[in-house]
């Protein structure tokens, strides 16, 4: 769904919606700039504005979210900054080491999971989905690339699940699914279009990516996210706990904007997130989604080969493409970062690196379902890698 409208992982859409007041809401600082090695900046960019990224984040509280924060990594050198509160009922400030719910991030992570299959043989892109789960999808058309490109035209079941954005999160916030129930809810829908037709976002997809997962390993998405990526990347910050409610150890909860304008927020923070799995259901931090991304883009992760497949880009609108679970974005400066965005209940979340990887950002608000806050937080982006606001 659009994140403007619901709390879905998210599609392209970033309209406007009210927003809740946030008059006499707490301002707290983590830190600004902290610096830790001697590395340089990303070539071709300027420094990062760190003072644009506080003012950005301040933005984002004053359109309704309770806390923000961000890190950047930049060649050794680390910027991070946080305002307003983790948590309403303690009144803790917001720290840019707590965790979180990263939504569509998970994206990324699954894709890079069924690369390493790719590279190891164990996967065509090109074969049908059909090939390796017989008879789960309506045609067999449709290619592993296709849904890792958001262009199987498999209907978003999240649409009908969050069309009453706090009705359909009580609906299911306790509730575990199996993989064959949501596509299954997928499938009492028309489909958007012929597979490889059109792009058209969909979590759909990757709940299929979660069973092609399991199918090729024998083994859980989280002990394949933890084999292949987690551990080798010392990502202590990130989980995978599906079915289990609870975000480990330090963390920002997060809050569900209601549709009813002026309505108190609802903490969303303990849930299953069992309606998104290898959709969107990671836990992570600022400094691992930073570590994952640069070290993704350094070819660390997959060969040179299966990197440049994630890297097939598809146009979504003037300045996102998208390529196999992972999006490109042109910023104001002409600058051009690789990464996902993120949106569950509660969070929305921006990662994104440069090219090679050198700088990456990961941004974070503590709320949901209210496009005027996902807006503000993507400005973090030019101050960031264009040393502005945009």
């Amino acid at each position: 769904m659009a994140p403007g409208s619901a709390s879905a992982p998210e599609s392209e859409s970033e309209s406007e919606s009210a927003s809740a007041s946030a008059t006499n809401r707490p301002s707290t600082a983590d830190s600004s700039t902290a610096v830790s090695g001697p590395g340089a900046a990303a070539a071709a960019l300027p420094a990062p504005n760190t003072a644009a990224l506080r003012a950005d984040l301040d933005a984002v509280l004053a359109k309704g979210a309770p806390g923000a924060m961000a890190r950047i990594d930049d060649g050794g050198t680390v910027h991070t900054a946080a305002r307003g509160l983790a948590d309403l009922a303690t009144h803790r400030a917001i720290s840019s080491s707590d965790r979180f719910r990263i939504g569509s991030v998970t994206k990324t992570f699954s894709t890079v999971v069924l690369l390493q299959l790719a590279d190891a043989h164990r996967l065509d892109l090109d074969a049908s989905v059909d090939h390796y789960l017989p008879g789960l999808l309506p045609d067999r058309g449709i290619t592993v690339r296709h849904v890792l490109s958001h262009r199987s035209g498999l209907h978003d079941y999240t649409d009908e699940l969050f069309s009453d954005s706090v009705a359909g999160f009580e609906s299911v916030r306790d509730k575990v699914f199996t993989y064959r129930q949501l596509v299954n809810l997928s499938l009492r829908e028309p489909r958007t279009n012929a597979p490889g037709a059109a792009y058209s976002y969909s979590n759909t997809n990757f709940v299929v990516a979660g069973m092609l997962i399991e199918k090729l390993t024998g083994h859980s998405v989280r002990t394949e996210y933890e084999n292949r990526i987690f551990k080798p990347l010392r990502l202590t910050d990130t989980f995978y706990v599906h079915p289990a409610t609870t975000v480990p150890g330090r963390h920002a909860h997060g809050y569900l904007t209601p549709d009813r304008s002026g309505a108190a927020l609802v903490d969303a923070t303990d849930q299953t997130v069992s309606w998104a799995q290898s959709a969107g259901a990671i836990i992570s931090s600022t400094r691992d989604l930073n570590t994952f991304l640069s070290a993704l883009a350094r070819g660390q992760l997959t060969s040179a080969a299966q990197l440049k497949q994630m890297e097939h880009w598809e146009r979504v609108n003037a300045t996102t493409a998208y390529g196999l679970g992972f999006r490109r974005r042109t910023l104001s400066c002409g600058a051009q970062v690789y990464g996902h965005t993120g949106a569950v209940q509660g969070y929305y979340t921006y990662a994104f690196t440069t090219k090679d990887g050198r700088r990456s950002l990961t941004a974070l608000a503590n709320t949901s379902n209210n496009g005027a806050v996902l807006t503000a937080l993507g400005r973090t982006l030019e101050a960031a890698f264009c040393g502005s606001r945009g």
